[in-house]
């Protein structure tokens, strides 16, 4: 191996460059610069300003953060259903001034003082609601006026009633606990913000109102076409966010035991800035409370920072407007240019070096040599079946398949001409098995595995395995679920072809050649499902040996069959069967005679081969050229292999001319003839085989005569 070869597999091994992809292409990554704008403003504002971080400082600012909180949520909620609340500093404003009020001017219970925050609140919300949202009012200038006008209302009432507030002597302790108490050495307004986040965070992700919240901020037509009341889910977010500021503004009111004229001056800019900075989206839709508490935290302590350095309002207000600016610019494109930005990172190809294969050529004297044998095959379904990706038949001879609109079709025996919809799976069937009752176990690609049973029930059987503990991704989840098989005790061992691409994703798992594929375990006993063997690439064909103990499996791109032993004294053992094979292997089922047939979906060419081992050229390749440029394994030309136990190729069959069988993705040995079927292909083909035994079928070979 040249150094530069050794150099580049060295290099694709040990530097994950596929988590960048994996990290931008979660939800979560969103937060990701808010959190590191975070740490780096606590970490600035740390170094410059001496006893920034005292417990007295520490215990001031989680105060002033508990009510400023609450108000983001308020607003976030607003934002994430597509709209905005310029008016949340005057609702505050109003609503402290409305507690105040309640104890210090008629001299009234505390409940009492909450409720009427809380309910100003909600009516100024409401307000807003009813024009946005009933009206169709605009967001920005409905908000704006309604700023304008209760800003005006507080500022008249406090002119005319701050000295009566202010010379009142009603005195109060439980009023003087909730503005300067602790509870588990926190202030009250905190432990507020903690539970209103709760409270937020599951009405959003939990509660039907919150997902309706969601959907009018994605989409309002779509919500709107699919039943969701549009209308007065706006209404509810605004007077979910008067309700913040109320509780909000009675905190505050508790704190400082009045209001004045600056009481909730220019916090509607510093609560936009707070959940923009978070991460949640102007256009509604992309967010989360945890963000909108992230931002928070941004804002106040950068607005503190800038105080204890000596900065003066206005000062202050220049810097809070930067950083929302540099945030909706942010926003904005990164709404727009994230599937652009995955699309040229997520491909991250490794160095794969294959081995020299014996030649596939006719009368190459190769064990391997490919013939036309297949072009002598009858059809059935001829231009009635899109996609068979795999065929079964039952004892009374019924052939089985499925097809890319979901169904699995059944043809009757004994002419096939005649055929039904057997069932909807709503995925894509692939793999087919028949248990030892008769029911169809099928893998359903991007969905999971499936049972059908004899009158046509169709339930789920796993939709997920045990995730990995240092995995970016949600490998719990089945992206690719390929072929199954059975083994004598019930349990349905299948494959996951890959864990970082959907089933159409295909071409993309190929150029990469990672190694993502699994084998998993689906027990009926326990209804759970396990990862057996992991770190395959694209895990694809699996066929249960005659022994019982044992399954023989298909990695495509690796161009290998392995056998792996689940029972008996090599429990545990996984051994290289086939290597170096011309072909690419797809299904494996078993054959007549002791041995075992393999599909071949498609044949190497060196050009493939060559590109495996320069994973730059392949990852330059996919950012730089149109998809239809791109270099991809061969699939037009395949066959059918047969091989035994000790990995010796004992026939072959192919399609030189390309009109009956191209591409072979499967094949099925039943009472001496070959079923094949090819996931690109628009039939069945029916080819007789001589000296096969005419009365065997897989079903009686698994389950006994009495099958």
């Amino acid at each position: 191996m040249a150094l530069s070869e050794s150099l580049a597999r060295l290099r694709y091994k040990y530097i994950p460059d596929h988590l960048i992809g994996e990290i931008l292409s979660k939800r979560w990554a969103d937060n990701l610069v808010p959190l590191l704008f975070l740490l780096l403003t606590v970490a600035g504002l740390g170094s410059f300003i001496p006893n920034f971080f005292t417990i007295q400082s520490l215990s001031d600012a989680s105060r002033q953060l508990g009510e400023f909180s609450i108000v983001v949520i308020g607003l976030t909620i607003v934002m994430l259903g597509g709209g905005i609340d310029l008016s949340v500093g005057a609702i505050f404003g109003l609503t402290a001034f409305a507690a105040v009020s309640v104890v210090y001017i008629f001299a009234m219970p505390i409940w009492l003082a909450f409720l009427a925050a809380v309910g100003v609140g909600a009516l100024a919300g409401a307000f807003n609601g009813f024009l946005i949202g009933y009206l169709r009012l605009r967001a920005f200038l409905t908000t704006l006026v309604t700023f304008i006008i209760l800003r005006a209302i507080f500022d008249i009432l406090v002119v005319d009633h701050a000295a009566e507030i202010q010379l009142s002597d009603v005195s109060s302790p439980t009023w003087d606990f909730i503005g300067d108490g602790t509870i588990l050495n926190l202030p009250v307004s905190f432990v507020a913000a903690i539970v209103v986040a709760i409270i937020a965070h599951i009405f959003l992700t939990r509660l039907r109102p919150g997902w309706h919240i969601l959907a009018v901020g994605g989409s309002r037509r779509s919500a709107y076409n699919a039943g969701i009341a549009v209308r007065r889910t706006i209404f509810m977010s605004y007077v979910i966010s008067g309700v913040c500021c109320g509780i909000a503004g009675f905190l505050i009111a508790a704190r400082l035991s009045g209001v004045g004229p600056g009481t909730g001056a220019g916090l509607e800019i510093m609560a936009l800035t707070a959940a923009v900075v978070g991460g949640n989206s102007l256009g509604g839709g992309r967010g989360s409370i945890a963000k909108g508490l992230m931002g928070a935290v941004v804002v106040l302590v950068l607005t503190n920072g800038l105080i204890r350095l000596g900065f003066n309002s206005g000062a202050n207000q220049m810097v809070l407007g930067v950083v929302l600016a540099l945030a909706v610019i942010l926003d904005v494109r990164w709404l727009k240019n994230r599937h652009k930005m995955l699309a040229k990172v997520y491909v991250a190809p490794i160095y794969a070096k294959m081995d020299a294969s014996r030649s596939a050529a006719p009368d190459s004297g190769s064990p391997y040599a490919l013939n036309d044998r297949l072009a002598n095959t009858e059809f059935i379904g001829l231009g009635e079946l899109e996609g068979p990706e795999d065929v079964i038949l039952d004892n009374d001879d019924h052939l089985y398949c499925g097809t890319r609109h979901g169904d699995v079709v059944r043809y009757f025996a004994p002419d096939y001409k005649r055929h039904e919809v057997f069932a909807h799976t709503g995925g894509f069937p692939l793999g087919l098995a028949f248990d030892r009752d008769g029911a169809l176990k099928v893998c359903v690609g991007a969905m999971g595995l499936y049972s059908i049973t004899p009158d046509k029930e169709v339930s789920r059987l796993s939709a997920e395995t045990n995730r990995s503990r240092l995995s970016v991704i949600d490998d719990a989840r089945l992206r690719d679920p390929n072929d199954c098989d059975i083994a004598p005790d019930g349990r349905i061992f299948f494959t996951d072809s890959t864990t970082r691409y959907d089933a159409h994703d295909w071409a993309l798992d190929s150029i990469e050649a990672r190694p993502t594929g699994r084998i998993l375990c689906y027990d009926p006993r326990t209804g759970k499902t396990r990862t057996v063997l992991d770190r395959l690439t694209y895990a694809n064909g699996v066929c249960m040996a005659h022994d019982g103990q044992s399954f023989f499996f298909a990695e495509s791109w690796a161009c290998r069959v392995s056998r792996y032993w689940f029972d008996g004294p090599k429990a545990g053992t996984v051994e290289i069967v086939i290597k170096d094979m011309p072909g690419y292997p797809d299904n494996i089922n078993r054959a007549s005679d002791g041995r075992y047939w393999m599909a071949w979906l498609g044949m190497r060419t060196p050009s493939f081969d060559i590109a495996l081992r320069k994973p730059g050229m392949r990852r330059r390749m996919t950012r730089r050229l149109p998809q239809d440029d791109w270099l991809f394994p061969n699939i037009n030309q395949g066959g059918v292999v047969k091989f035994d136990e000790n990995g010796e190729i004992s026939d072959v069959l192919g399609n030189l001319g390309g009109l009956s069988h191209p591409m072979v993705t499967s094949m099925r040995e039943h009472k001496g003839y070959l079923y094949v079927g090819g996931i690109l292909n628009n039939r069945i083909g029916r080819y007789k085989l001589d000296g096969a035994d005419p009365a065997w079928t897989s079903n009686r070979s698994y389950w006994g005569a009495k099958s």
